[in-house]
């Protein structure tokens, strides 16, 4: 049904996936939540393992090809969309109740833990993202030979659908739809996946920081 160049893009997210939904069967079974904290390392090694046996397979992450304005443009897109991450945040705005990630051991915050969420979070998940829903999907939903199709003619149908995909992938899912509209538009703007990995990264890694400064770990 897929070819190579397709799951080596799919089998990372479902990795990731797979981890979300281990958790949330461990949990209902009682484990505590601050017990399996340290899934999140074992989950960002799995997904890392298999970004680095397909990476062959990336050819469009195989050379840096954003020139500086390209570049600022990116992370100033990450950081705007940040600031709209945590400023989206009403309750009708939200799917249920998410427990996040508090790396707090008796009030202590443990740094390890949070360095490895950060990293995880900015220089691991953008990349295994932005294969997913703008390598992959967004172009699969217009051509099966995806590889092909030029980001700048990705069909409005398509960027819909992945937008709101996007957005419900995440407990706050209008904000995920406007980091999934901004990521993709850079994407299809420039061109190059480099360009939202690049955006997708600076909102994750400042975010992080956020959190951490702000205590707000639901954000997580």
């Amino acid at each position: 049904m897929f070819s190579r160049a397709a799951w080596a893009r799919i089998l990372p997210f479902l990795v990731y996936i797979f981890f979300i939904i281990a958790v949330d069967g461990l949990t209902r079974l009682g484990f505590e939540v601050q017990a399996l904290r340290w899934m999140y390392a074992l989950k960002i090694g799995a997904v890392l393992a298999t970004l680095a046996f397909f990476w062959r397979d990336y050819t469009e992450l195989h050379r840096w090809d954003l020139g500086l304005l390209a570049s600022a443009v990116a992370v100033v897109t990450g950081v705007v969309v940040l600031v709209l991450w945590v400023s989206l945040n009403a309750s009708w705005m939200m799917i249920g109740s998410p427990d996040g990630f508090d790396p707090t051991t008796g009030g202590r915050v443990d740094w390890l833990m949070v360095a490895v969420r950060i990293a995880g979070a900015a220089l691991v998940v953008p990349v295994m993202e932005e294969l997913f829903w703008r390598s992959f999907l967004m172009r699969w939903i217009d051509s099966d030979r995806f590889q092909a199709l030029d980001p700048a003619q990705i069909s409005l149908k398509s960027l819909a659908i992945g937008i709101v995909l996007f957005g419900f992938e995440h407990n706050l899912w209008l904000a995920g739809m406007v980091a999934g509209a901004a990521y993709s538009l850079l994407y299809m703007k420039q061109r190059s996946l480099w360009s939202s990995i690049l955006a997708h990264a600076v909102t994750n890694g400042l975010l992080g920081v956020w959190i951490v400064r702000t205590g707000h770990w639901t954000y997580w």
